[in-house]
């Protein structure tokens, strides 16, 4: 009996100093988890937490923490480029609003030092002046339209739209244009009606953005395209030019705010770098997207795809 006692003492203490072991490992490894916690947020570092163990708590523990860190690099590295992104986009509306602000200013002076200009003279630097205060004034708008678009608060209803109709009524507000500039325009359209989901002010703005950079951009390849066509779920429309191209690296960015083309700073390709942006968002908001494929000097293609409807 005293044997069999002596035996579960024994068992117990065994139990009590494994149950010590157990804990002491426990604490060291959770102080080495916290320790290299913080060493890896102070340093921003690109670590991951590594702890070899037995114990399948610690491992499921140590998945989510990787995890958090990832989330948090992601989070840093989009915190980044969004700052980068607004820093440019400051810089290129101090330029856009300078310049018409400077042709109005310079204009208002030359009228105030020579109050005896000819009437006529007068009259073309007054609609200079005009003309100016109305790039300004749609300039801001853009700028507000894309801050109301990013923030959630412009809706657009949906609804059922006759894309053939929408598709010519904006090829066609192009067409003295594009004849005045000595282009011709391959138009694809067919006659059975096509509908799809979305919202006509928007489309008009969308299809009013892409096809004036083609004929901006690729006025060079001396021909327009608009294709209208349905595949599968989608209605797609197909805007395209064989002008001078868009090359690789910038295809991935010309739908970020304020990017513009590095031509897009001369006088020949004036531009806000708001469009493509504006027009990507309202694309998004019918549930649609855009893309864009481009062989330089060969073919540049827009396509938009949007929910189609029976």
């Amino acid at each position: 009996m005293l044997f069999v006692l002596y035996v579960i003492l024994v068992l117990l203490a065994l139990l009590n100093v494994l149950q010590w072991v157990t804990r002491r490992k426990r604490t060291e490894q959770l102080s080495y988890i916290i320790d290299k916690l913080h060493a890896i947020m102070d340093a921003s570092s690109q670590e991951q937490l590594l702890l070899f163990t037995e114990d399948a708590e610690y491992r499921k523990l140590l998945i989510a923490i990787n995890r958090l860190l990832e989330q948090n690099r992601q989070s840093e590295a989009d915190f980044a480029r969004t700052e980068l992104a607004m820093r440019k986009m400051l810089a290129n509306i101090s330029h856009d609003l300078k310049t018409p602000l400077t042709v109005v200013l310079g204009t208002i002076e030359t009228m105030n030092r020579q109050p005896d200009l000819p009437k006529q003279e007068r009259e073309r630097l007054v609609s200079n002046v005009h003309a100016k205060a109305i790039e300004i004034v749609e300039l801001i708008n853009r700028f507000f339209d894309l801050s109301k678009l990013e923030s959630g608060d412009k809706e657009l209803p949906l609804t059922r739209i006759h894309m053939n109709e929408i598709c010519r009524k904006n090829i066609l507000a192009y067409y003295d244009l594009i004849e005045s500039e000595g282009l011709s325009a391959n138009i694809d359209i067919p006659d059975a009606p096509l509908y799809a989901w979305g919202n006509v002010e928007a489309i008009d703005r969308v299809l009013n953005n892409v096809l004036s950079n083609a004929i901006r951009y690729g006025a060079g390849g001396r021909v327009i395209g608009m294709k209208l066509y349905e595949a599968k779920d989608r209605i797609l429309i197909d805007i395209w030019d064989k002008g001078k191209g868009i090359d690789e690296r910038e295809q991935a960015l010309i739908f970020e705010r304020m990017y513009t083309l590095e031509d897009s700073r001369n006088k020949s390709f004036q531009g806000s770098g708001l469009g493509l942006t504006i027009t990507k968002r309202l694309v998004e908001l019918m549930d649609g997207e855009i893309r864009v494929e481009s062989k330089p000097n060969e073919r540049t293609v827009f396509t938009i795809a949007l929910k189609r409807l029976s």
